[in-house]
C-alpha cells in the first residue's frame, strides 16, 4: 500500500537541488524508496532544476562534493563505516530476508537491517539507534516504540521529520503507517501511540531538542540525547 503522508514540495525541491542538510536528505531519500508517487514528483523537480542550470553560465566550480558524497552513499556507491554490533532484543524473525524493514538508503547508512542493529534502551520498552551524519544541523535516530504504547507527550523546539518503517502510530494529526512521513514544527504538541499490531520503528530527524511535558523526562533528556 502506498503512503498517505508525503514530502512537502519545499523539502522535495531542496532535495532535488542538493540544498538540504544530510539528515533531512536521509529522511527524504528513505521516504522516496517507499513512495512511487513522490519519486514521480521528484523527477519533475529535477527536470526543472536541470532547465535552470542550463540557463546559468558555466563556471570552473564543480558540483558540491558533499552533496555528491551524500547521493552516492544513499545509493550504496560508498561503503559505510558504521557496522552493526549485535542486537538487543531481536525483532520477530517472521519475514524473509529480502523483505527488509529499512529501505536501501537507510541500510547503506547504518550497515544492516533493523534486526542486526544494537538498540539502546530508552526505558519503558522503547529503544533507539543513533545515526551519525556529517552535518551539524540535524540529529538522526531510529526509534522503536512497543506496540500499543505511547511516546511521552511533547512539543518541538524546531522541525522534526518522522518516517514510519514498520508498524504504525497515531496522534492528533492522524494515523501513520509504513512509508508515511510526519512533518512537525513548533506548533505541534502530541502524544503519538504505537499501533497494537506490532512495534513501531521510525526514522526521526530533528534540528532541536523535543519539549517534554514531564519534568522527570526533562531532567534525564540530556542523558537520552533526545
Amino acid at each position: 500500500m502506498s503512503p498517505r503522508h508525503h514530502i512537502r514540495d519545499e523539502l522535495l525541491a531542496a532535495y532535488a537541488t542538493g540544498d538540504l542538510a544530510e539528515g533531512w536528505s536521509l529522511a527524504v531519500a528513505t521516504h522516496l524508496a517507499l513512495c512511487p508517487g513522490c519519486r514521480g514528483r521528484l523527477a519533475k523537480f529535477e527536470a526543472a532544476a536541470g532547465d535552470m542550470l542550463e540557463k546559468i553560465e558555466p563556471s570552473e566550480q564543480s558540483v558540491d562534493a558533499s552533496w555528491q558524497d551524500i547521493r552516492q552513499r544513499l545509493s550504496g556507491q560508498i561503503s559505510s563505516d558504521r557496522k552493526p554490533s549485535g542486537s538487543v532484543p531481536s525483532l520477530k524473525a517472521d519475514k524473509p530476508r529480502h523483505d527488509y524493514v529499512l529501505p536501501a538508503p537507510l541500510r547503506n547508512y547504518v550497515g544492516a537491517d533493523a534486526d542486526q542493529l544494537k538498540w539502546k534502551s530508552l526505558g519503558r520498552g522503547a529503544y533507539q539507534v543513533l545515526v551519525p551524519t556529517g552535518d551539524e544541523e540535524t540529529s538522526v535516530r531510529l526509534l522503536r516504540i512497543p506496540a500499543g504504547k505511547p511516546v511521552p507527550e511533547h512539543g518541538h523546539g524546531g522541525r522534526e521529520l518522522t518516517l514510519v518503517l514498520s508498524g504504525s502510530f497515531s496522534d492528533v494529526t492522524g494515523r501513520f503507517s509504513r512509508g508515511d512521513l510526519e512533518d512537525a514544527d513548533e506548533t505541534l504538541e502530541h502524544k503519538p501511540v504505537a499501533g497494537d499490531e506490532e512495534d513501531c520503528i521510525c526514522l526521526a530527524v530533528t534540528d532541536a531538542p523535543l519539549r517534554f511535558k514531564s519534568r522527570l523526562l526533562r531532567l534525564v533528556q540530556p542523558m537520552l540525547g533526545i
